[in-house]
């Protein structure tokens, strides 16, 4: 039987690539540095090193993050889950599955992706020039793949209004509300 006291808090972050959910991630962790952080892009390098994308490869990498994140919560850790998510089943797989779970989601237009995508120098293991791919068919949330919002996100940050300070401070304490709930 899971012992709810000694279950870590997992927080998935959410949102189209290039919203900030890796920068968001790391500036959390900087604050609680015992959080295990899983990036999807890093996942995907050993799963799937050639990924194709297809929904079958996304399905089965989204349950095996999840499955991480539930075991690793269940040995005591608290997780943050750096991936898009784009469906709401995978979030919904973990909520069902995670007792101790929060979802925040980074609201951002795709034309700030974008560009955010296009400038950025460290993409945290993330491939390059996807919306460029898109483009051309190849499937990314919000413009060839669809992106499914959350409904009732535990922290929603509209992260086009909002500097990456003032949202790592606004995650940090909803963060460290639910750390002390046990």
């Amino acid at each position: 039987m899971l012992n709810l006291s000694m279950s870590g808090l997992v927080i998935w972050i959410t949102g189209l690539p290039g919203s900030g959910k890796s920068t968001i991630a790391e500036g959390v962790k900087s604050s609680f540095p015992e959080c295990v952080v899983l990036r999807m892009d890093e996942l995907r390098k050993i799963l799937t090193p050639q990924p194709t994308y297809s929904e079958t490869e996304r399905e089965t990498v989204y349950r095996a993050i999840v499955y991480m994140a539930k075991t690793l919560s269940e040995l005591g850790h608290h997780v943050i889950i750096d991936a898009t998510g784009n469906l709401k089943r995978w979030r919904e797989l973990a909520r069902r599955f995670i007792p101790r779970y929060m979802e925040v989601y980074l609201k951002c237009s795709l034309k700030t992706c974008m560009e955010r995508e296009a400038l950025r120098l460290n993409s945290h293991g993330a491939p390059r020039d996807i919306y460029k791919k898109g483009l051309f068919g190849h499937p990314v949330p919000g413009l060839s793949a669809p992106y499914e919002e959350p409904d009732n996100p535990e922290v929603l940050i509209e992260i086009d209004n909002m500097s990456q300070e003032a949202a790592i401070a606004a995650v940090t304490k909803a963060t460290a509300r639910r750390t002390n709930q046990k």
